[in-house]
């Protein structure tokens, strides 16, 4: 059998009686079309049964529909849930992604970022911290960041101050005596520092004891063994006290709920947990977790949506820089859960 041949732009001219400039129109520039020529040559593709040729039309418009992702990590259940929301956003905007996993290091995205370009990338998504905002916007494409340093570039953030208040005011309704925040060291730039600022002001006004741990954890390894330290620091300090945990994540959070059930055989009553994310982590753990939601969800749409519209601000301008940045917050919400309220039988939130 013969192979059938692709249908060209002069067959659907031929087939509608437009032009081939027409046709051509029809594709890089529809709005230049009325609504009625838009459907007769929508008709004609369908009955013609067209394919469309994609490296065709990247070279006639030079809009490859790519859009660069950079994530530090997938060991957090938050950067890995994020990303399922960012690709999961193709049906809605149309854009297709490319993505790098940087670690954090510096030179390593500077060469993702040139491989990104080379590939003619529309826009791009940042969550990792490595790389200045001032050098990302020299870069002069639309970009958007998630969750971190943001002076010179669009950004879509939670209210990490807010959602710190929401979890240690919940620790401090239930009597604990003492509140401890775990934390990444972190830049006052960045935005999940608003979680450590929100501890510590609401332990101060309270006038409650309170103590806040820095520890680096990038790792399994890293994360497992500075909880440990930490966990045997809390009980040395604190020993027969309501204890109040509030853990910047909820993997980290999930690693220490295992560390008391391993020592103890239970998640002892002196012991209250919330973490931050609302990930899987914190629904799956041997005790459902208490936490701040940072409805990721809405986070990644958000995030794909200022980029598109930044996109489509750089075509019509024909490629000068776009306006000044926006900086966008989404409200977190509590989630009520084991590690907080014993009576509580385990959700699916």
């Amino acid at each position: 059998m013969a192979r059938k041949q692709n249908v060209t732009f002069a067959d659907i001219a031929k087939y509608t009686n437009f032009s081939k400039t027409t046709i051509s129109r029809y594709f890089n520039n529809p709005d230049s079309l009325t609504e009625k020529n838009q459907k007769i040559i929508a008709d004609a593709l369908e009955k013609l049964n067209y394919q469309e040729n994609k490296v065709a039309r990247i070279l006639a418009s030079g809009q490859t529909e790519f859009v660069g992702v950079i994530i530090p990590n997938l060991f957090l259940h938050y950067y890995s849930e994020m990303l399922d929301r960012i690709l999961s956003t193709y049906e809605t905007f149309g854009y297709k992604f490319l993505v790098f996993l940087s670690n954090g290091d510096a030179d390593t995205e500077r060469q993702y970022i040139q491989e990104l370009l080379a590939y003619k990338i529309e826009g791009l998504i940042i969550l990792s911290h490595a790389i200045p905002s001032m050098e990302l916007a020299n870069l002069h494409i639309p970009i958007v960041a998630i969750e971190r340093e943001d002076a010179h570039i669009s950004s879509i953030n939670t209210d990490n101050y807010m959602g710190a208040i929401q979890a240690t005011s919940l620790l401090y309704r239930h009597n604990c005596e003492v509140l401890f925040h775990i934390n990444n060291p972190t830049a006052k730039s960045i935005p999940a520092y608003g979680r450590i600022e929100g501890f510590e002001d609401f332990c101060r006004e309270q006038q409650i004891p309170h103590r806040v741990f820095l520890h680096e954890m990038k790792d399994q390894t890293a994360s497992q063994e500075h909880l440990k330290e930490i966990l045997s620091e809390i009980e040395a300090d604190s020993p027969g006290r309501k204890k109040g945990i509030f853990v910047s994540n909820d993997t980290h959070a999930s690693i220490l709920v295992n560390l008391l059930v391993r020592k103890y055989g239970k998640l002892p009553e002196d012991y209250l947990i919330v973490g931050f994310d609302a990930s899987p982590a914190s629904r799956n753990a041997i005790f459902p977790i208490s936490t701040v939601a940072q409805q990721i969800d809405m986070l990644a749409t958000e995030a794909v949506k200022l980029l598109v519209e930044q996109i489509e601000e750089h075509k019509n301008s024909k490629h000068t820089p776009v306006s000044e940045p926006v900086h966008k917050m989404i409200t977190p919400v509590l989630i009520r859960r084991e590690t907080t309220e014993r009576d509580l039988l385990a959700e699916d939130n």
